[in-house]
């Protein structure tokens, strides 16, 4: 047989040759602080579980309950039979968390983006301003439309004014930034951005994956951190990460889901989630509305706080997070992914995130702290970063 598809194997070892080839890692054990990767025991700095709901009782039992109720499956795509009471219900408690009219739930985040901005600015006559290191789904959304597109500097309002100044005359214009930057722990300037959108006639549409459950009132994102509520248009958050469970949502003005649920293609071609998941996803808005979720998120950051001095203090780069996302820079591909897999050896679980995903030239490990992990741990995980470090005459 004529191996068609041989360019694979060349690609392939291409990524050796830069090394940065590895197999996936596996869990054998629930998304803990000191989770079991590929059979060793290690500290976990890699997981978006911030407040480790994906193992809390109150989820697990919704979940079982609903399965007993709704069965395992949803059986169909949302606008045809999909859509069960418990989905509604969601999507009400969603809306109600958010403050906005309305919210619509995707089968993730990135078809969340996708759908939306395809859906929004979807002829040549539109605009699409974008921020420089917005996430790949944005990046995916903006390709999906006809739209004219601009890219800003990365948080640099003065930039993102002379796009503006560009874009004007078009149909419609949409400025779409991150709040929280998943790369660089960053958080976007909202109420910059908002006053710029007013001036020149955009609307405005926030990705707060690493946003929802961290930031704001209760886990609400950056829109509630700045106390935006209302001047703010499209805000579109996660169920997977600090949330939990599994999925995407857009929340704003009931004119805007119910055009979603016409135009946005994900929705309308993808089976509606299991009715465990939606289930989940309630008792995750649940807990971050009670005491018990206050605390969890007091822990989180005060575990950033301090593994962010800690990291500070021994001269590490951390650019500039403000977040539990916990950039060290390395610097060089096959270099940061050798420490990646050295502090592997040494008990700890750090991300090396290399180009493309990040600029050449600021390869890095990204950790995250969660409210998962003790002082111990992270007293832990520093020691070895720092021995690691010093092997690596990154320090």
């Amino acid at each position: 047989m004529v191996d068609r598809m041989g360019f694979l194997q060349a690609e392939i070892d291409n990524l050796k040759k830069r090394g940065i080839y590895a197999p996936l890692r596996v869990l054998d054990s629930p998304q803990l602080a000191e989770s079991i990767i590929d059979g060793k025991k290690v500290i976990n700095l890699c997981s978006n579980n911030y407040l480790g709901l994906t193992n809390h009782p109150s989820l697990m039992k919704a979940e079982h309950e609903a399965i007993d109720k709704w069965g395992a499956g949803a059986g169909a795509v949302r606008p045809i039979i999909g859509t069960m009471r418990i989905h509604i219900e969601l999507e009400e408690r969603l809306a109600k968390f958010k403050g906005t009219e309305s919210s619509l739930v995707f089968v993730a985040g990135i078809a969340a983006n996708r759908g939306t901005i395809q859906a929004l600015i979807p002829e040549p006559e539109d605009a699409a301003i974008s921020d420089e290191l917005n996430h790949a789904s944005i990046i995916d959304g903006v390709r999906l439309t006809k739209a004219k597109r601009f890219i800003y500097k990365h948080n640099d309002m003065n930039s993102l004014e002379d796009v503006l100044k560009q874009a004007k005359g078009s149909r419609r214009i949409m400025i779409i930034t991150d709040g929280v930057f998943s790369m660089d722990g960053d958080i976007a300037p909202l109420p910059e951005i908002a006053e710029l959108a007013d001036k020149y006639g955009a609307f405005t549409m926030v990705d707060d994956a690493h946003a929802s459950g961290v930031l704001g009132k209760g886990g609400r994102g950056t829109v509630s951190h700045y106390n935006l509520e209302g001047r703010w248009d499209i805000q579109m958050g996660t169920l997977s990460k600090g949330m939990g469970a599994l999925g995407g949502y857009i929340a704003g003005s009931r004119n805007l889901t119910d055009f979603l649920r016409y135009n946005a293609r994900p929705f309308l071609f993808s089976t509606a989630h299991p009715p465990a998941v939606a289930a989940a996803c309630i008792a995750a808005i649940n807990l971050l509305e009670s005491p018990e979720g206050e605390a969890l998120i007091k822990k989180l950051w005060d575990n950033t706080k301090y593994f962010k001095g800690r990291l500070k203090e021994l001269g590490f780069n951390i650019g500039n997070s403000v977040t539990p996302i916990t950039p060290v820079i390395i610097g060089g591909e096959e270099r940061t992914m050798k420490f990646s897999r050295k502090l592997y050896e040494e008990g700890v679980m750090g991300t090396g995130i290399v180009y493309p995903t990040v600029p050449k030239g600021t390869e890095r490990i990204r950790f995250i702290v969660t409210a998962m992990h003790t002082k111990e741990n992270l007293d832990f995980a520093i020691e070895k970063i720092e021995k690691v470090a010093r092997e690596f005459k990154v320090i």
